[in-house]
């Protein structure tokens, strides 16, 4: 059995990149391993602007592919800093940036059958780093369970309230 190591320590993999999503997946995985008393391990899965095929050509919107690495890094902290205040979240945490596209870095860190993989479920339609594209490329390659968080109801009103206000924006725009 690939992957499988009885003498490991158990580990909740959760994608983060900072988007709503992401952090309701963030917060449903602390729980998680709280209760099975795992280490979590959340990544923020980066790209270079364009891709790699981009990078590898030259630097990338003028920066070195390690500054990326290093804003990539420093974006996961700060996620995790609004998240848990700066304060331990009551379990042992290795967070970390893994570069690649988000579905297939989170498939390769989970790499483990005893590791559960958890991604925000995305809502269709919305461009989300997290969106059901990843959740699905999770759940069809992942060898660990996968646990797809749904969007939290906060998000549904927040896109309710960006709609009606864009609506009103355009009503009002066209007496202009």
């Amino acid at each position: 059995m690939s992957g499988y190591d009885p003498s490991a320590t158990a580990r909740v993999v959760v994608g983060v990149s900072g988007s709503l999503g992401s952090v309701t997946a963030l917060r449903r995985a602390t729980a998680l391993a709280r209760r099975l008393g795992a280490e979590l391990w959340p990544v923020l899965a980066w790209e270079p602007p364009g891709g790699d095929p981009a990078a590898r050509r030259g630097p990338a919107a003028g920066l070195p592919v390690e500054d990326w690495q290093r804003l990539a890094g420093q974006r996961l902290a700060a996620v995790l800093d609004e998240i848990f205040g700066g304060e331990a979240p009551g379990v042992a945490m290795r967070p970390g940036v893994v570069r690649g596209a988000p579905g297939p870095a989170l498939v390769a860190t989970a790499d483990r059958e005893s590791d559960v993989l958890v991604v925000g479920a995305g809502r269709r339609g919305l461009q989300r780093a997290f969106s059901g594209r990843v959740s699905r490329h999770c759940l069809a390659h992942a060898v660990c369970p996968v646990l797809a968080v749904p969007p939290s109801p906060l998000e549904s009103e927040l896109l309710s309230v960006h709609r009606r206000c864009t609506w009103h924006l355009r009503i009002d725009m066209r007496g202009l």
